[in-house]
C-alpha cells in the first residue's frame, strides 16, 4: 500500500511539475517581439487566478480546516505583511543596484516566493491524498492540474513583466513547481502530523497572493489606459477568476 501511494504520489507531482512549461506554448506561437504586448494580458490573468485561487480555493479550505479561527485570518494577515517586507528588502537591493545595472523588478522574486509556496502546499495536498486511496490521489492530481494550468500561465506573464527572458522565465518557473516534488515527500513521509502546518501555511499563501495581485499587478495593469486595453485586462482578470470557480464547482460536483 505505502509503495503504490509513493509511486503514483510522485508520478503525479512531476506530472504537475511539467505544466510550468504551458508558458513556452506562448514562447512557440509568438516571437519576443509579438510576446511582449500580451504580457499584460497574462499579468491579467495572473490577477484573476491569485485573486481567485484565494478566495474560492485557499481561504475556505483554510477555515474549513481550522474552523472559525482567529488564527487563520491572522497567518493570513501576517503573509500580507511578510510579503510586504520581503517586497521593501528587494527594493532596496533594487535601489542599490540601479546605477550600475539593470536588475529585475522586485515583483519577479517574490511571485516566486509566493508560487513556491503554493506549489509547495500542492505536493503536500497530493501526497497526502494518496495516503487515504489511489482514487483520491488521483482526483486531487488533476484538481491540482486544472488549477495549475492558469496560474503557470500567468506566472510565466508575471516573470516576464518583471525583467526576465522567456528561457530564463520558463526555468524558474519549473524550479517553483518541482517544490511540489518535496512537498509530496514530505507529506508520504509525516503523514497526518502535517495537519498544524497545512492549517499555517495555505492563510499564509493566500496572504501573499493577496498582497502580490493588490499590490504590484492591479497598479501595472493601470497604467494601460486605451479603453480597449481595459476591457482585455479586465476579461484576462475575470477569466483567471472564471477558471478557478469552474475548478471548484468541478470538484463540488
Amino acid at each position: 500500500m505505502i509503495s503504490s501511494a509513493w509511486a503514483w504520489a510522485l508520478a503525479s507531482v512531476f506530472a504537475v511539475s511539467l505544466l510550468s512549461f504551458a508558458g513556452v506554448l506562448f514562447s512557440l506561437i509568438f516571437s519576443r517581439q509579438r510576446l511582449q504586448p500580451t504580457v499584460f494580458v497574462m499579468v491579467g490573468l495572473a490577477v484573476g487566478a491569485m485573486l481567485g485561487d484565494t478566495f474560492i480555493h485557499l481561504l475556505p479550505e483554510s477555515f474549513a480546516r481550522a474552523g472559525a479561527s482567529l488564527a487563520t485570518s491572522l497567518y493570513c494577515l501576517a503573509g500580507i505583511l511578510l510579503f510586504f517586507i520581503l517586497e521593501k528588502f528587494l527594493l532596496w537591493q533594487h535601489d542599490h543596484a540601479a546605477e550600475h545595472t539593470h536588475p529585475i523588478r522586485p515583483v519577479g522574486f517574490i511571485n516566486l516566493v509566493a508560487d513556491s509556496l503554493h506549489n509547495f502546499m500542492d505536493g503536500i495536498l497530493i501526497g497526502a491524498s494518496y495516503l487515504v486511496s489511489v482514487p483520491i490521489g488521483i482526483g486531487t492530481t488533476l484538481a491540482v492540474c486544472l488549477h495549475e494550468i492558469p496560474q503557470e500561465i500567468g506566472d510565466f506573464g508575471v516573470l516576464l513583466h518583471a525583467g526576465f527572458s522567456p528561457p530564463k522565465a520558463l526555468w524558474l518557473n519549473f524550479l517553483t513547481a518541482a517544490l511540489a516534488i518535496a512537498g509530496a515527500v514530505l507529506a508520504l513521509l509525516i503523514g497526518a502530523r502535517l495537519s498544524p502546518f497545512v492549517e499555517a501555511v495555505l492563510p499564509l499563501t493566500a496572504g501573499g497572493f493577496i498582497y502580490i495581485a493588490g499590490s504590484d499587478l492591479v497598479p501595472e495593469l493601470h497604467k494601460e489606459r486605451q479603453p480597449l486595453q481595459a476591457a482585455v485586462q479586465l476579461l484576462a482578470i475575470g477569466t483567471g477568476i472564471g477558471l478557478m470557480l469552474l475548478l471548484k464547482l468541478w470538484g463540488s460536483g
